[in-house]
């Protein structure tokens, strides 16, 4: 356990940080998985939306920018692939 004020702030700090990271994490996920499942005229939309929340997490720090590129770069791909 901590024994300072300041490493106690600092567990505090990182557990709210990790809850938000998760939820953030959790939204990405959810938004290619829909992305990938979508179909018919409103799939430029989710995929858009993918992509979006993909750049959000990226400027947070939770996602890594090369790891959110290639799944955008995925996303895009099968966008054009499949008609």
């Amino acid at each position: 356990m901590a024994n300072t004020k300041s490493a106690m702030k600092r567990i505090r700090q990182n557990e709210r940080r990790r809850l938000r990271n998760r939820a953030l994490r959790s939204q990405i996920r959810g938004a290619v998985k829909a992305a990938r499942a979508a179909e018919g005229p409103s799939r430029p939309a989710v995929v858009r939306e993918a992509i979006r929340a993909l750049d959000k997490a990226v400027s947070k720090g939770v996602v890594h920018r090369n790891t959110a590129a290639r799944k955008k770069s995925a996303l895009a791909r099968r966008l054009v692939a499949t008609p």
